[in-house]
């Protein structure tokens, strides 16, 4: 790392004006939802809220993050095309939020929007010290984008995850970028993460629990499209062996998570994009954490790969020790999480048949009679549209 103050006072402005951008832009983002009918209606218990919620939040990230890069960063044909991809990715977003597309075509604009990208020069050229060639090079690009992009989206289930986790995530890239400096692609990198860490936080204090907005689809798959792409542009590039691990570590409670869940529906015979209640956070949820305690090991979870990824990137003689340890201590607490005992946190109190003689008066006060209910049927919200 070359200590440049000059640089790093611009990292550092980047960084805030991003922040202060967003954190200005999500009150008139909020007014706009609701103008435009972009509202979370609570249907079913698997929503911690209990009123409408104006989302497409997303948007006013995205504001906070292209001012500060138009002001602070230097445009190539790569960055051209990841913001190009971008704002395919946020215009499909606000669709969404406000009409509720299919999963089908926002899919196939994912894609597009990934080729972009892509032929615009950002693609994974090295894996695990090998070249790829340009016909295996461009399908990897791709896949890698879109997945990470959806992974992002998958784990948006709680107040303030995603943009929480999006930031540390962007954060360790950022310290990454910043060791590699004076490497130019490094430097260009650095620009962009810092503008993205601080789009998340100038709105994460109207999206923590309890959120007075959600950043929606907006949100959720613009901040997956940058990590997938700037990953690329930053760590991919590398010729280095352990350039495939980095991205891997800091991107891993998304890619654990999104992972898992097609797994666990391709085995039930049910679509990969089919909604149920088994991501990490729901699962955190029904054994008896509040949402600031899922969110909380969620954010602990991902500092600890991310910092994982830091030292990997630094201690070249310790990489193979950190990159090992951190695979087991998440794996470790993955593997109680998801195939521990699973307990839903809030189950019925067990009542007994009321006397044919009160029934009258249990209905007149709103009580159940028996407690012979049906559960109402749960839903994803952002995977089954």
């Amino acid at each position: 790392m070359i200590l440049d103050p000059n640089f790093f006072l611009k990292v550092a402005l980047a960084l805030v004006c991003a922040a202060v951008v967003s954190f200005a832009a999500t009150p008139i983002i909020k007014v706009l939802a609701k103008k435009v009918g972009a509202m979370d209606i609570p249907k079913d218990e698997r929503r911690m809220h209990k009123i409408p919620i104006p989302r497409m939040g997303g948007l006013a990230i995205f504001l906070g993050f292209m001012v500060s890069v138009l002001i602070f960063g230097k445009m190539n044909r790569e960055i051209q095309g990841i913001l190009l991809g971008a704002v395919i990715i946020v215009i499909l977003g606000v669709m969404d939020d406000i009409l509720t597309l299919h999963a089908l075509p926002k899919f196939i604009v994912q894609i597009f929007a990934a080729v972009v990208v892509v032929l615009h020069g950002c693609r994974i050229e090295h894996f695990m010290g090998f070249v790829l060639p340009e016909w295996l090079s461009y399908p990897v690009s791709v896949i890698w984008i879109v997945a990470i992009t959806n992974a992002v989206n998958f784990i948006d289930g709680l107040d303030g995850l995603a943009a929480g986790v999006s930031a540390i995530s962007a954060g360790a890239m950022l310290i990454i970028a910043l060791i590699l400096v004076p490497d130019t692609t490094a430097m260009a990198s650095a620009i962009l993460l810092a503008a993205i860490v601080g789009a998340c936080v100038g709105f994460i204090p109207y999206n923590f629990n309890p959120a007075t907005i959600f950043m929606g689809d907006t949100g959720s798959t613009f901040l997956g499209f940058m990590l997938a792409s700037i990953s690329i542009f930053g760590l991919f590039k590398t010729y280095a062996v352990i350039s495939f691990a980095v991205p891997f570590l800091v991107l891993g409670l998304p890619i654990f998570d999104i992972c898992f869940a097609v797994i666990r529906r391709v085995s039930k015979g049910q679509s990969p994009m089919h909604a149920d209640r088994g991501h990490v956070h729901h699962r955190l949820i029904d054994m008896g954490f509040s949402q600031k305690q899922a969110v909380a090991i969620s954010y602990l979870l991902s500092a600890i790969l991310g910092l994982a990824a830091v030292v990997l990137t630094d201690r070249g003689e310790v990489q193979a020790m950190i990159f090992i340890g951190a695979i087991l201590i998440v794996g470790a607490i993955g593997a109680v999480v998801i195939f521990g005992t699973h307990h839903k946190k809030h189950e019925a109190p067990q009542q007994t048949e009321l006397p044919e003689e009160n029934a009258p008066e249990a209905r007149k006060e709103g009580k159940p009679e028996t407690t012979d209910t049906q559960p109402p049927q749960e839903e994803e919200p952002h995977e089954e549209n």
